[in-house]
């Protein structure tokens, strides 16, 4: 049987979250769910359990960078690979995030095998 993995997609952009759960699910076994912003996203999560969550930075009520701030304190979650997939390319948002406890960094447009290998490496698929 293979394992289910749960992703949480968020992303304003509804074309974004489209995109990269197609990607997602090109690997078996990934079931996903997707919000809007980071607090529909954090709300989400105090409502599962999730394997990965992928998020965008610039979103409105709640930026991706608070996202991953809240992810990292609570205790559920504090573990679960985040992979921000941003439009922002500047090195200082870059650190920020990873300081933040993002997991890894991406910059759009990105290709859908860029995320399915990253994806595969942080959660040590085959």
């Amino acid at each position: 049987m293979t394992q289910q993995i749960r992703a949480l997609v968020v992303d304003d952009s509804q074309a974004m979250r489209r995109s990269i759960m197609y990607a997602l699910q090109r690997l078996s076994g990934v079931v996903c769910t997707e919000a809007q912003d980071g607090a529909e996203g954090l709300k989400k999560l105090t409502q599962g359990r999730f394997d990965l969550v992928l998020t965008d930075i610039n979103m409105p009520l709640m930026d991706g960078l608070k996202l991953i701030r809240h992810i990292r304190q609570a205790t559920e979650h504090r573990n679960v690979p985040i992979i921000v997939v941003t439009t922002e390319g500047a090195a200082a948002d870059r650190e920020r995030a990873m300081k933040l406890g993002a997991s890894a960094y991406l910059v759009k447009p990105v290709q859908a095998k860029v995320v399915l290998d990253t994806v595969r490496d942080l959660l040590k698929l085959d």
